[in-house]
This record gives structure tokens, sequence and C-alpha cells, in this order.
């Protein structure tokens, strides 16, 4: 799975009990994660080797938690610094046209609570908009993405369908596009 990048942004890491679970499926079916956490944790991001890593991939994965309507701090520094104008996008920057991205986030919430008459007052697709417009202007192509609300409640059997889900996806990967 060598075409495959996940940048997985949790402060947890492993230890989170929904996205450890998810991160572990997809390093065992081969897949490669940079754990950014784990690799920059002095937030101290090595933008060349980051860099290297995308032009490898055909397919990039953010995984994160969402808090407080958005990504971790670290990933947001991670854009900033890797895709960079000349790389990623404007004159010259090209390096990502025709990848595919793929959002999976989980939430605290239940996802009744992402709409115009929740808690949160927006669907949860809204809170996407600016990662979604980032992905266009790098010319890649926008996946739908994997919210997986409610993570905290969820039950054995839910979790484990969504890890099984998951690796099914990135072990089928490209097939899955055109099939959805």
């Amino acid at each position: 799975m060598n075409n495959i990048l996940i940048l997985y942004a949790h402060p947890q890491g492993r230890r989170s009990a929904v996205n450890g679970r998810l991160i572990a499926a997809a390093a065992a079916a081969g897949v490669a994660i940079h754990d950014l956490y784990e690799r920059y944790p002095d937030y101290d991001i090595d933008a060349r080797a980051e860099q290297d890593a995308l032009r490898a991939a055909e397919l990039v994965v953010c995984q994160y938690p969402t808090y407080w309507y958005r990504p971790p701090a670290l990933f947001q520094l991670w854009i900033e610094m890797v895709l960079t104008s000349g790389w990623a996008y404007g004159p010259g920057g090209a390096a990502l046209v025709g990848k595919h991205f793929w959002c999976v986030t989980t939430t605290g919430g239940a996802q009744s609570a992402y709409a115009a008459d929740g808690i949160h007052g927006f669907d949860y697709e809204t809170f996407l908009a600016p990662l979604v417009q980032t992905v266009r202007l790098c010319g890649m192509h926008w996946l739908p993405p994997w919210i997986i609300h409610g993570a905290p409640q969820l039950s054995s059997a839910e979790l484990q369908d969504w890890v099984a889900r998951y690796r099914d996806r990135l072990t089928r990967y490209p097939a899955w596009l055109t099939a959805a």
C-alpha cells in the first residue's frame, strides 16, 4: 500500500480508543502512517520529508479527532508548513494535482448535534469548508469524508464494524472509488 499515506493527527496517538484502533488496522494493512504528534512532538515539522511522502502517495488520508470544530493544532501547522506556494499551489505548485484526499474524523457528539436545530447549529460538513478549499486549491480530489459521530459512545460491535470497513477501504483503494 505504498500509494496511500495517512496523516494521523491525534494528541493521544494510538492510545485513542477509536482512532487508535483505526490506525492499528491501517498499519496491519501495510499503509504508510505519519503520526504527526509522534514525529513532531516539538512541532518542528520536516516539510521536505512530508512533501516527499505526499509526492509518492496517490491517496492522502487525514485522520484526526475533531476538537472545537476543527483538527488538532499540529495538523493546521502541518498544512501551513508543508503545503507551500510554488509546491502545492500557485505558480509552479502542481505537486499534488490529481491525488485523492480523504478525511476520516471522529466527534464526541451525536450526528443529530450537527444540524441546524442541533447544539452545534450546522451540519458537520460546514466545519470542513476550510479543509475542502485547501484540498481544492492544491488540485486534489476531495472524497466524501468519513465522520464517526459519538465516538466515545460506540459499542464494541459498532467500533469493530468501523475498523473493518476502514481496513477494507484502504485495501481496496482505488477500486472503491468507482463503487461509491
